[in-house]
């Protein structure tokens, strides 16, 4: 056995072993299409050999004619694969150079299987035997064919398509793969086209070895291509390393990660995920499963929100409640993202979840606390209020006290005045009403409850709480006086806890005034409606003001000016402002004074001042 027929043989297998390799990638990863171009590189340059090898070992001319004439298919096909390559690949070259250089190279196959033997030869009289390689090989006597420079011709396209693609990867800064894969490129064509152009001529005495070029060329690819494989191989080293610094990280953090599979709802999670949730390492993991370990309050939530998040591809942040295995409840806070493919399906979620009980506990209590504390502080106004509220009830009961007596004079006639007796008994019932609504707003505000929410109107709000300060204020001498501006809309909160706020804000107004001049005894308490929404509701006094090293602590907690104060009221009052999505704020005033300021939102509803 000689050794051109060990070599190309092997030529032709090493192709096919390359591109059979990177087609098995394909199979794996189908949206890189360059691997299949390059299998039919390789493929094409395998005939190649194996008709080179026809011509290298043919006996006769009519032999290698024929192996001559197909030899003419490979090329065409490797001209496809090339050019498909370099364009997928590279994503570079000018596309009119390709279709030229492939649309000579179809042209001159056409010829080829029209003429006889080949395009490159008019005639073939026989064959003669040359050294190569240490063996004889054959080679063709006959005239050459003009037409052959045509078909030779695309091989210069093919070049400058080459060159053009190698400037153009080396201009936008891949200069290192500008040289291995368009500068190697480039070199095999040009040694390809000077060994075809110089053999068919009969310059040199060299069969055609096309395939050998064509192989330096799939080796050269094949090296770039694997840089893929490389990296991956990289990044999935540098993945574990990541995995595991996040798995200690979690562990620490007491947080555990999990994955949701969206195609089946299927679960991978952490050993940390299952302790939390009460699952056993070799429990099996879906999305119901996991739903039914849910409060049943919270389950419904919980599976809306999630549904949101998968529609809208974007993330998820949630407090819900467990039922444990055991019987008890553990608050779990959780964050995840939806995560999707190129063409922005939602493949899966991944999140991490973390026990918050200690701080849902937490923050439970602190509520409890501020609700006992709202209420001390309403019991502790009501002393303030005992005065207000004697002089209020004690007018309808002396207006009672004297229509009785009247009617009881009426009566002792023979003939009574029974339409006097119908008035005074109707005075009697209105003083009663009266007298009925004063006690009841007082036993609103002393008892505790959670926000009642409803559309209020603030002129109406306002009038209360003044009605209920009036006779406070005429104890004091203090004179108070309400401005609502315009017709304001409704407001949209809880009628008894807004009434605590408006009454710490005029009591402490009117405590601010005590021992200052008579001209001077006077609070005023105006409305109006904003730009953004809001109703804004002012208090203003004509005290000494707010030390403005003090101006900023006001609303802390148990922070006081006043000798006998509990410093509660204001940091309870901000807390229900802001509860209803308002703010309270204070200021001095430029003349003298101070105001407190707080705005609520609109209901939407305009109502009468």
């Amino acid at each position: 056995m000689s050794i051109v027929t060990i070599l190309w043989p092997m030529v032709a297998a090493a192709a096919l072993t390359l591109g059979t390799i990177q087609l098995l990638i394909w199979f794996q990863h189908r949206e890189k299409w360059e691997r299949v171009v390059f299998f039919l590189m390789s493929l094409a340059t395998a005939g190649m050999a194996l008709t080179e090898l026809g011509m290298m070992t043919a006996t006769t001319g009519a032999e290698f004619g024929f192996a001559l004439r197909w030899n003419h298919v490979p090329v065409l096909l490797n001209f496809f694969a090339i050019v498909g390559f370099l364009l997928l690949h590279l994503r570079a070259g000018r596309v009119w150079l390709a279709v030229l250089a492939i649309g000579i190279r179809t042209v001159a196959l056409v010829i080829n299987f029209l003429l006889h033997p080949n395009i490159n030869f008019r005639e073939i009289t026989g064959v003669r035997q040359v050294d190569f390689l240490g063996d004889q090989v054959s080679l063709a006597i006959g005239r050459p064919n003009p037409l052959m420079a045509f078909a030779q011709s695309a091989l210069l396209v093919l070049l400058a398509f080459a060159i053009d693609v190698t400037v153009t990867v080396w201009r936008r800064g891949e200069k290192k793969r500008a040289l291995l894969v368009g500068g190697s490129l480039v070199f095999f064509i040009v040694a390809g086209t000077i060994q075809a152009v110089l053999s068919h001529w009969g310059l040199v005495d060299v069969p055609a070895i096309g395939s050998v070029y064509f192989l330096g060329m799939i080796v050269v690819t094949t090296f770039d291509l694997s840089r893929g494989e490389r990296r991956a191989a990289q990044l999935s080293g540098e993945l574990a390393e990541s995995e595991q610094r996040m798995t200690l990280a979690a562990e620490a953090a007491n947080m555990g990660i999990w994955i949701r599979y969206l195609a089946n709802s299927e679960i991978w999670a952490s050993d940390q995920w299952r302790t939390l949730f009460g699952f056993a390492p070799e429990d099996s993991l879906d999305f119901e499963k996991v739903m039914g370990r849910l409060h049943p309050e919270d389950r419904e939530s919980v599976r809306q929100s999630l549904d949101e998040a998968v529609a809208r591809g974007g993330r998820y942040d949630a407090e819900f409640r467990l039922l444990l295995p055991d019987g008890g409840i553990r608050w779990i806070s959780a964050h995840s993202r939806v995560e999707s493919d190129e063409k922005g399906r939602p493949l899966l979620v991944r999140g991490a979840s973390r026990d918050c009980t200690a701080r849902k506990e937490a923050e439970l209590e602190t509520q409890l606390l501020r609700q006992e504390i709202t209420h001390v502080g309403r019991v502790s106004m009501m002393g303030q209020l005992a005065s207000a509220l004697a002089h209020e009830i004690n007018q309808p009961l002396g207006a009672i006290l004297r229509n009785a007596e009247a009617a009881e004079i009426f009566m002792r006639h023979e003939s009574p005045d029974l339409d006097e007796i119908r008035a005074i008994l109707a005075d009697i019932r209105r003083d009663d009403q009266r007298a009925g609504l004063v006690i009841e707003r007082m036993r609103s505000l002393l008892k505790r409850h959670d926000l009642d929410t409803r559309p209020l109107a603030a002129s109406e709000l306002i009038a209360e709480v003044a009605s209920l300060l009036r006779g406070d204020a005429a104890a004091r001498r203090v004179n108070l006086e309400v401005a609502v501006f315009g017709n304001l809309p409704t407001v949209s909160g809880d009628r008894v806890h807004l009434q605590q706020v408006l009454l710490n804000l005029i009591i402490n107004a009117m405590d601010a005034l005590d021992g200052g001049p008579e001209i001077s005894r006077c609070v005023t308490v105006t409305a109006h409606a904003t730009d953004v929404g809001m109703i804004e509701i002012a208090v203003s006094d004509r005290g000494p003001g707010i030390p403005e090293d003090k101006l900023a602590r006001v609303f802390d907690p148990f922070f006081t000016t006043k000798s006998a104060g509990m410093g509660m009221g204001l940091s309870i009052s901000q807390t229900i402002v802001q509860s209803h999505g308002g703010r309270l704020w204070a200021e001095n005033n430029p003349d003298g004074g101070a105001t407190f300021r707080f705005t609520l939102p609109t209901s939407g509803n305009e109502v009468a001042p």
